[in-house]
């Protein structure tokens, strides 16, 4: 799973960045989506598949403040990048004669730097948070990553109000975003809804599908993870949930842009008939 992730997101990039058709906002920032998709699972199903064929579970301190960085960084860039894709099919939807104008190379850019930089600190802000616990030698994470829920339950010092910031920053970083898309497509549907044509309004559906598709499936596996959590105090149960949302997610997202779009094809067509 995990070597079809790399491949099938390697792919979308190679796609996009070798075809001049696909310059396009919405393709720069589908490139961009696949490099965090890597970038998430890289974070952890490395050093778990390692586990497993070492037999060693071990991580040191450092190590496990690393980890946790990059896993909230690449999480924080799949959400935030999923909004500015949102908002590119609004302008797109909404604004078609004033599109290019508006989603210029720059402000494209723009866009995309604003979202790591949001993500970093996100990521910077968790990392500082779980290294102001205390913990025991030796213990043990019942998880195959550095998950702050545990980590917080290990800690030997009082975490109540680390539990609190955690909440706060997960309504923040994952609810603002949230609210951002479902904004878009609210102005989306209005906008497709006044469209007299059958054709038309299928058309503008079929372009917002596969994002649709996506957000679907990240914050779909994320709230089932969250619920999991909260709901069953199994940690086996946990992880297996997020298993699903590390690994699966980021797998699919390259066949759920790719399988329903010509676009796409053609280029990936082209890619291996170069190559071959």
């Amino acid at each position: 799973m995990y070597l079809v992730t790399i491949l099938g997101n390697l792919l979308i990039i190679l796609a996009v960045s070798s075809d001049s058709h696909l310059h396009t906002p919405m393709y720069f920032f589908l490139s961009i989506l696949s490099m965090a998709d890597i970038g998430f699972t890289s974070s952890t199903i490395p050093k778990m598949i390692l586990d497993i064929q070492t037999h060693s579970g071990v991580i040191s301190y450092a190590g496990c403040l690393i980890q946790l960085s990059f896993f909230y960084l690449f999480g924080c860039l799949d959400s935030t990048l999923l909004t500015v894709m949102a908002y590119d099919r609004f302008v797109a939807i909404c604004y078609p004669l004033h599109y290019p104008v508006i989603m210029n190379t720059r402000f494209c850019s723009l866009l995309v730097l604003v979202s790591f930089l949001i993500s970093l600190m996100n990521s910077q802000m968790h990392c500082l948070l779980m290294s102001q616990l205390s913990f025991c030698t030796n213990v043990e994470i019942p998880h195959f990553f550095c998950d702050p829920p545990q980590l917080l339950k290990l800690a030997c010092n009082d975490t109540s109000t680390n539990n609190i910031l955690i909440y706060i920053f997960g309504a923040i970083f994952g609810g603002i975003p949230l609210s951002g898309i479902v904004f878009s497509y609210y102005k989306i549907v209005s906008s497709i809804l006044r469209v007299s044509s059958s054709s038309g309004k299928y058309k503008a559906f079929v372009t917002c599908g596969s994002h649709l598709s996506a957000v679907c499936l990240f914050y779909g596996t994320g709230l089932g993870v969250y619920l999991s959590s909260t709901v069953s105090h199994s940690p086996k149960k946990g992880a297996v949930a997020s298993v699903v949302y590390t690994m699966v997610t980021p797998m699919l997202n390259p066949f759920i842009y790719s399988l329903r779009n010509r676009d796409i094809k053609r280029a990936l067509q082209r890619l291996l008939n170069r190559t071959a």
